[in-house]
């Protein structure tokens, strides 16, 4: 029967790509106006082997002064979990909710820790929602095809 339990184990947390981008350095640097901030973030879920999955959270950052870019950040963190002996209905909340809300706080420091070498202040993401974004996006698939008759 113990191998009927549910398992639930994060095996590896890591960096998988960053980048940053000055491209209009060092003139940009000399403008007294306050520049724009964009952010979108990502997640990704691909199943590796049996029962073992990646787990990616993206955030690209760009800072903006008019149509010229400050700089660019891309950052990818992931993490390796092992799911197992879980009911199907609940995968989709575990990979789409609880493992995004493991790897976030790293995706966070990394983007804070980037753009603060690069010489600008740090930038915080805020807290995400992982809950209430998964739900936004089970919703809005349950009406695509509603949508598209």
């Amino acid at each position: 029967m113990a191998d009927q339990d549910p398992v639930f184990n994060i095996q590896r947390v890591y960096l998988k790509e960053a980048s940053l981008e000055q491209p209009n350095s060092p003139a940009i640097l000399l403008e007294q106006e306050q520049p724009a901030l964009e952010i979108n973030l990502g997640v990704n879920a691909e199943a590796v082997a049996e029962g073992i999955f990646e787990i990616a959270v993206t955030a690209t950052v760009q800072s903006k002064i008019a149509d010229k870019t400050v700089f660019l950040v891309e950052c990818k963190q992931a993490a390796i979990f092992e799911i197992r002996n879980v009911p199907e209905e609940q995968m989709a909340g575990i990979v789409g909710v609880a493992c995004p809300q493991i790897v976030y706080p790293y995706l966070r420091s990394n983007v804070a820790d980037l753009v603060q070498r690069a010489g600008f202040p740090p930038v915080h993401l805020a807290e995400i929602n992982f809950q209430a974004m998964y739900e936004q996006q089970q919703a809005a698939q349950a009406q695509a095809p509603a949508t598209t008759q």
